[in-house]
């Protein structure tokens, strides 16, 4: 027998048994140019609507982030011998009815606005995720329970609890105020995704797997089942975005929403509604900006569903 023969194990043997799950889990993951996520990659940048939605909320970020590298005008200097000017070179939105620069406080209101959006996605996303994967895997009566919790949720309109939540409860309503009532009523149509897409995941053969060599559930949801049903839940929660900032303008031009001194679309709106035809200009360029930034994410979730979507491919 050869030296090779000798040190070659037998197949019956503990050296020759592959390699457990923990050491599979523990070997760097090598991703392949074919999957999911680099295909969609692929074809976002050869897609315009990415692009150009990509562009328009890059803007409108730094424009939220950074305000000050698009004007070093103070947006609460205002001076009522300038009150109601049409726009000019000087001030290129005009002013408002106080006098104070329109421009200055278009740029700063994006902050409010998209801060308010992302910020309730965000919340109203974990929340989803959440309850979504454990009604999803385990089913049964916890699915029971948290489907009817989810049904008698999703039957109260945003608005109109919005409006009913924010009079009877806050007596000042600013930014947290705004956001956690719209978290409180945003969260069921994401649960109910996240749910579906939990209840086709766990199907598939390698949660199979995972869960027959003994692994626990909350490992297999998190490291099996979610990273492989976020892809819808990505879309959604982008057009979610738009959403928000939308329902937190109407809210706030029904004045239930934002109270002044904050400075937000929503608010200016509301304020321009009685001069639409002395003074169109307060109407005009923050509802511009408000239905750009609407489109730019509703565009980016529409790109980001067809190129995960393999069925749309």
């Amino acid at each position: 027998m050869s030296d090779r023969d000798r040190e070659r194990p037998s197949p019956g043997s503990p050296a020759h048994a592959g390699p457990t799950f923990e050491e599979l889990e523990a070997e760097p993951i090598i991703r392949r140019e074919g999957s999911l996520y680099a295909d969609a990659w692929r074809q976002l940048r050869r897609r315009p609507m990415f692009i150009i939605s990509g562009i328009l909320i890059v803007i409108l970020a730094l424009m939220a982030i950074w305000p000050g590298l698009f004007t070093r005008a103070d947006p609460r200097a205002c001076s009522l011998a300038d009150s109601l000017l049409r726009p000019s070179g000087e001030h290129w939105f005009g002013t408002d009815v106080q006098g104070c620069d329109y421009y200055a406080r278009t740029i700063w209101g994006a902050r409010v606005s998209i801060t308010i959006g992302v910020l309730v996605t965000a919340c109203s996303t974990l929340i989803a995720m959440l309850l979504g994967s454990i009604a999803g895997y385990y089913g049964g009566w916890v699915d029971a329970v948290i489907a009817r919790l989810t049904d008698i949720w999703f039957a109260i309109p945003t608005i109109l609890g919005g409006i009913v939540i924010l009079r009877s409860i806050f007596s000042t309503r600013g930014l947290l105020q705004v956001s956690l009532v719209l978290i409180v009523l945003g969260w069921p149509t994401m649960l109910r995704l996240v749910r579906s897409a939990v209840m086709a995941t766990k199907e598939m053969d390698y949660v199979d797997a995972a869960r027959a060599l003994g692994v626990r559930p909350f490992r297999i949801i998190r490291r099996h089942i979610l990273p492989n049903a976020i892809a819808p839940v990505i879309v959604y929660a982008t057009i979610t975005v738009g959403v928000i900032i939308s329902a937190e303008a109407a809210l706030s031009f029904l004045g239930v929403g934002l109270q002044l001194p904050a400075i937000s679309w929503g608010l200016m709106i509301s304020v321009a509604q009685n001069r639409i035809l002395t003074a169109p200009h307060l109407l005009l360029f923050p509802g511009a900006l408000l239905s750009v930034t609407v489109f730019s994410f509703i565009l980016m979730g529409d790109a980001l569903r067809d190129a995960l979507d393999p069925r749309l491919r």
